[in-house]
């Protein structure tokens, strides 16, 4: 999953959220002294729901449309494509305002931790947050600058376009591998919070 998946699994626990947020952003060992509890644990959180989601056999097999151009890039491809999927699922988000509501919830929440951003998420964050990336992850040209926002941080990754040629061309199969996926990653969270 992508900044809406993990938005949306922290179950609406501030800390957790932060901690889900930033996690690409905070690399190896998370000091004791480093972070409050709850953001610790949403960064745990982050990387099991990143190992999760990339040996999860639906994403396996989505993956495969993307690897011959995109190598390893094709998981993180895959993580941008399930939140547009994400986003218009009717039965997490009934809705665009319902969607457009929980974006605003999250970049209030997150911006309360402000103080907890590694430089990087910190620079990206108001971007984040003025262009509404959890919301436009709903439509396909969001979707092509996710890409593009994708194709920028990632130093090795080939140009984006054939990625949005092969997400349109595959939309119904990449769906289907998403809804698969999407019943046993919320349980596997929910579960992991009860731990």
């Amino acid at each position: 999953m992508n900044y809406l998946g993990h938005a949306f699994l922290s179950f609406d626990d501030p800390e957790i959220l932060a901690g889900n947020m930033i996690g690409d952003y905070v690399k190896g060992h998370v000091g004791d002294d480093q972070y409050p509890e709850g953001i610790k644990k949403g960064i745990m959180l982050h990387r099991a729901i990143d190992e999760f989601a990339d040996n999860h056999p639906a994403s396996q097999r989505a993956k495969v449309w993307f690897r011959g151009t995109y190598g390893l890039y094709a998981g993180a491809i895959i993580d941008t494509l399930y939140d547009h999927f994400l986003a218009t699922d009717p039965h997490y988000f009934k809705n665009e305002e319902a969607l457009l509501q929980f974006s605003q919830e999250v970049y209030r929440k997150v911006e309360a931790y402000e103080e907890f951003f590694p430089e990087k998420f910190a620079m990206m964050f108001p971007y984040m947050k003025e262009q509404n990336w959890l919301y436009n992850y709903r439509t396909m040209s969001g979707m092509k600058q996710s890409l593009k926002g994708l194709h920028r941080r990632a130093k090795y990754m080939a140009e984006p376009d054939e990625a949005y040629n092969t997400f349109v061309t595959t939309y119904y199969q990449i769906g289907g591998c998403y809804y698969e996926f999407i019943e046993k990653a919320y349980s596997f969270v929910k579960g992991q919070l009860r731990q």
